[in-house]
């Protein structure tokens, strides 16, 4: 008997120990978990005492308003992201400022993809690889164009927009009505937004509500500091409030916002430049190779089993690029 209880108790003995050792590290941190929930207990008690008192009666239902219109808008804009998905060649040629039409964007792309293949082939590449080199030009260069204008124009608004909405503000405070300072960023400022507040005067002129154009503002400009001004638009109207109070915080958010965003860009410089050359140096290497053995490195462009090196090559080096620019870009 005493054989078979001995290792029991010994096993439980051994539980009890580890039971109590673990608590003995654990129990600063249980202590601190059981005051933290006590306190937040007694804040949550205090908050309705208060919520509860007569005074404060109105501050509650504002802020219950403004939590509705929040959690609206968030629904909104999760059911216009899942019926729109992936932006179409219209909307993105709308918000890189161009008049093209589809059949327009299909010639740019089938010139640029006859130019790309012409240049492969004039400089030496056998037909097997300047082809598909075409075929690759004139399906990607039209959307680096496309792209890279966009962002411009977004760059240039996420600029002025500050300045755009302390215009606001100043013209508030003095009596003016919100429609006429928009008027007055429409007449006055820079592009992009004169053009995009003259789109908003338009709708609004021809009967929609202010909240309404100011959210098909930031439709069109998928930008945060677009639906940032969307969102107290719609809030002060539906809520109420100090719409100057409102839109001067908005504007010095949005100015620390874009100093975190250079700051940042600032840190990233030597990160980037140091991608940059790594990125260029095999091609560095190659030209100079070239230059001083041609007989040498031929072989890449004039066999068979060069060619595949190279695109092989050129694939491998395209991956390493894009993982170096994706560790280096920071989402803000």
């Amino acid at each position: 008997m005493s054989a078979v209880l001995l290792p029991l108790l010994t096993a439980l003995a051994a539980a009890l120990a580890g039971g109590f050792a673990m608590t003995a590290i654990l129990y600063p941190r249980l202590r601190q978990a059981h005051a933290l929930r006590r306190r937040v207990d007694r804040i949550a008690a205090s908050g309705a005492e208060i919520a509860a008192s007569p005074q404060d009666e109105d501050a509650r239902r504002r802020q219950l308003a403004v939590e509705k219109s929040l959690r609206q808008l968030e629904e909104k804009r999760s059911d216009h992201a899942r019926q729109n998905g992936r932006l179409t060649l219209g909307q993105r040629l709308q918000q890189a400022d161009l008049d093209w039409t589809r059949q327009t964007y299909l010639i740019v792309s089938l010139g640029a993809g006859v130019v790309s293949a012409l240049l492969l082939y004039l400089s030496g590449l056998p037909g097997v690889v300047a082809l598909p080199g075409g075929m690759l030009g004139g399906w990607r260069l039209p959307v680096i164009y496309v792209n890279r204008r966009r962002n411009s124009r977004f760059r240039k608004f996420t600029a002025g927009f500050p300045g755009a909405i302390d215009v606001i503000v100043r013209g508030i405070r003095a009596g003016l009505p919100l429609a006429d300072c928009m008027k007055i960023i429409a007449a006055e400022a820079p592009e992009p937004i004169r053009s995009e507040f003259r789109t908003v005067v338009e709708e609004q002129m021809l009967g929609m509500p202010m909240p309404d154009a100011v959210q098909r503002l930031a439709d069109r400009l998928p930008l945060t500091e677009a639906r940032f001004f969307a969102i107290v638009i719609t809030i002060q109207y539906r809520t109420g409030g100090s719409l100057s109070e409102a839109l001067g915080n908005l504007a010095r958010v949005l100015r620390e916002r874009r100093k975190m965003q250079e700051k940042i860009k600032a840190m990233s410089a030597e990160a980037k430049a140091s991608g940059g050359i790594i990125g260029a140096l095999p091609v560095v290497v190659a030209f100079v190779v070239w230059l001083t053995s041609p007989d040498y490195i031929s072989l890449l462009a004039t066999t068979f089993t060069g060619n595949a090196v190279l695109v092989a090559s050129g694939l491998w080096m395209l991956m390493g690029v894009l993982v170096m620019r994706k560790m280096i870009n920071f989402d803000f």
